[in-house]
């Protein structure tokens, strides 16, 4: 079975520097990069790179950055529903740290993207719809309906969080937020990994959602049998963190496709999620499924 990713296709630009600047202040990076980015086109391609048959649903502009995106992924092994438009190709603007990244996106042509009603007949032998929250809360809202009127398992990465997501839940197979987004979507601090897992069962309880949270350098931890499961993270060399999160859904979604159940797709992702960091930029270290299984 294949999987619909529907979400942003940006342009991500990577400017390395030792710290970040503050209010009125101006620094000297130390070097630049472009990459296809975009959480959308992120999971699409860590789920295509699988082997898996992924559609991505999304939209550009016809500026440089869209025939630069359009290109690139054209090379990968996926199925495009993309559209382009006069509105500017989105841009993320990523500040990378030594230890860590600080992320801006300016959403251009993905605020702008509305469903083709039609072209969602490619949609009738999938079995997975992975959608995020850097397009139209609208759009995503259409998407899950359709997904759900299809029977397709949905999942939802709620970032960057919004909390309309609320709302959207009886639409939501699968939701996976970060620890950061699970803290927003209960509206609650966490300051303890005993506190997040307490509110993760609290969560789970009362919400037919299915609830993954993913934790960076711990792991991934999810709920089976009334209690809490962490899978955790290999340990690896970090060079860039960016799009480890994408990679995880991605593959998460691919591996569900493929008819693994969800504890070992939750595995599969999370091995994935922490090879992917070994290389800078959101797609340069996504790993192959023959990659992945060398490690499990």
């Amino acid at each position: 079975m294949s999987v619909i990713v529907l979400g942003s296709l940006n342009m991500d630009i990577v400017m390395k520097t030792n710290q970040l600047p503050v209010i009125g202040e101006t620094l000297l990076g130390e070097h630049v990069d472009y990459f296809i980015g975009g959480k959308g086109a992120n999971q699409a391609v860590a789920a295509a790179r699988t082997n898996t048959a992924t559609t991505l649903t999304g939209q550009v502009g016809t500026d440089a950055f869209g025939e630069k995106i359009l290109t690139a992924l054209k090379r990968e092994n996926l199925h495009l529903q993309v559209t382009q438009t006069a509105i500017p190709t989105g841009i993320a603007a990523i500040f990378k740290l030594p230890n860590d990244n600080a992320i801006v996106v300016l959403p251009g042509a993905n605020a702008d993207f509305t469903i083709d009603v039609k072209a969602t007949n490619a949609w009738d032998d999938a079995s997975i719809f992975l959608t995020q929250l850097e397009i139209s809360l609208a759009t995503v809202q259409e998407g899950l309906q359709l997904a759900k009127a299809k029977g397709l398992t949905t999942i939802v990465n709620p970032a960057p969080f919004h909390s309309a997501i609320v709302e959207m839940l009886p639409l939501i197979d699968i939701i996976t937020p970060n620890e950061t987004e699970f803290a927003q979507l209960i509206g609650q601090e966490l300051t303890s990994d005993k506190e997040l897992e307490a509110a993760m069962l609290t969560w789970s309880a009362q919400h037919a959602t299915r609830l993954i949270v993913t934790r960076g350098s711990q792991g991934t931890s999810f709920i089976a049998n009334n209690a809490i499961q962490t899978v955790p993270a290999l340990s690896v060399a970090v060079v860039d963190t960016t799009g480890a999160g994408d990679t995880f859904n991605g593959l998460f979604a691919a591996e569900l496709a493929a008819g693994s159940n969800f504890a070992q797709a939750v595995r599969f992702a999370t091995i994935g999620a922490s090879l992917s960091v070994q290389k800078l930029g959101a797609q340069s270290g996504m790993p192959s499924r023959e990659t992945i299984l060398q490690h499990m």
